[in-house]
């Protein structure tokens, strides 16, 4: 015999109202979970995006121009400018730290693409520098050459043979090119016996061809009196980095912490986390400026150089600092989604020009960001950047990225000069490729 089961009408009430509370719970539950698959999806999405864009950048626009446009049939290696309008200058002077530029991409390229066409360019400008660049009997690299090979300006400045050495390190990562690998061993312990200060730490900047110390102004110094700068320290710490993974010696690994120290202790401000532009010999600062680009480049050097170091206090201690230079570095950042140069702080002065270098640096800098914190807010300021330099920094019609452009989109600076390069765009390219 059946059992019924007898459920009094107020019994019922208080069922349908637990079974509705339970469908709300579940379908809420469901529909939370299929909203937060959703952003995750359209965040895979998003990041593909970006990842294919960048990539077919780096791969359809900036390598071709430099193969296709630079390369110099007539006196070998690469031209020494292209101006605003794609117009080719073929006898202007050579720099040095356009080509040590050069060779460090296509080495890196090779790398990251595994193309030996950018090894064939790689081994072409790794043989002009060993052939027009390299200085045989006081050692370093001069500044510049003419447009036939020739020296020009023989002066060792430290900040160039920095990039010989970031360069000459990379190609041997790409080759096992010993040759390369004690040149850039060389150079570093001419920086280190001439360019050191034994007393106060740190690196002075201008010598002659025959390393006797030049008082000169620094990169972007408007006083003879400042004699270290940030710049200079930051490409230091940089070469180093690459030195110490192609060579990890016991003495490079003690420069590079000591580089990181200097950055916590003298050239990051410690009230603001911007680095100091300009120091005087007792790292008393010279400089009221704000550069956006160079503190956010600085904040994912230093937490690569400290990676290596396999430090976890070092690294930790890093990591925190990075993000709160970044922090300071995104008060540079625009509603269009770009990074303005410079501040005066004594002023107020912004100089809003959109450097190609300092966007480029922005999207590695806050990808960087995104890592260590995993907050989507970074990452999202990284594609909003990279969203703006495409609009606005890349040439689609000629190829590669303009210098510069003013708050109305406008472009000028060389397409390719001794300061003009493909390093910092195709690295922020192959940083992205590797990074996602």
């Amino acid at each position: 015999m059946a059992i019924k089961y007898i459920i009094e009408p107020e019994a019922m009430k208080m069922t349908k109202s637990i079974w509705l509370a339970l469908l709300c719970l579940f379908t809420g539950n469901l529909y939370s979970q299929v909203t937060e698959n959703k952003s995750e999806f359209d965040q895979a999405q998003e990041l593909k995006q970006f990842k294919t864009e960048v990539k077919d950048n780096l791969i359809n626009n900036i390598l071709p121009f430099w193969s296709g446009k630079m390369t110099d049939a007539k006196n070998g290696g690469f031209y020494g400018r292209i101006d605003v309008n794609d117009k080719l200058h073929p006898d202007a002077y050579k720099g040095g730290i356009l080509n040590a530029r050069i060779l460090w991409t296509f080495s890196s390229a090779f790398l990251v693409l595994r193309d030996s066409s950018y090894l064939r360019l790689a081994l072409r400008a790794r043989d002009y520098i060993f052939s027009h660049f390299l200085d045989s009997k006081f050692g370093g690299a001069y500044m510049s050459v003419n447009s036939k090979g020739e020296p020009l300006d023989s002066r060792k400045q430290i900040y160039t043979q920095s990039f010989f050495i970031y360069a000459l390190t990379e190609y041997y990562r790409a080759t096992g090119d010993k040759e390369a690998l004690i040149k850039a061993k060389e150079i570093f312990e001419l920086i280190e016996k001439y360019g050191f200060d034994n007393i106060s730490n740190g690196y002075f900047e201008i010598y002659s061809r025959e390393w006797n110390r030049v008082h000169d102004r620094l990169i972007g110094e408007k006083s003879g009196d400042d004699q270290k700068g940030m710049n200079t320290h930051l490409h230091i710490l940089e070469a180093y980095t690459n030195l110490y993974r192609a060579w990890p010696d016991e003495r490079v690994a003690e420069r590079l912490r000591n580089l990181i120290l200097l950055f916590e202790e003298k050239i990051i401000n410690q009230k603001t986390f911007h680095l100091n532009y300009f120091m005087n010999e007792k790292w008393e600062i010279a400089t009221s400026k704000d550069s956006y680009g160079h503190d956010i480049e600085a904040s994912w050097l230093l937490t690569e150089a400290a990676g290596l170091l396999k430090d976890p206090a070092l690294m930790a201690k890093v990591r925190a600092m990075s993000i709160k230079m970044v922090n300071a570095a995104s008060e540079g950042l625009q509603a269009d989604g770009s990074l303005v140069y410079e501040k005066d702080n004594k002023t107020g002065d912004i100089n809003a020009k959109r450097e190609w270098w300092s966007q480029a640096e922005g999207v590695v800098g806050f990808v960087n960001a995104y890592e260590i914190t995993n907050d989507a807010s970074y990452l999202r300021k990284a594609i909003s950047v990279w969203k703006y330099i495409d609009k606005n920094i890349v040439d689609h019609k000629n190829g590669d990225w303009y210098y510069d452009v003013d708050e109305k989109g406008i472009p000028s600076g060389d397409k390719a000069g001794p300061w003009k390069c493909p390093y910092h765009s195709s690295r922020m390219c192959m940083e992205i490729i590797e990074r996602l």
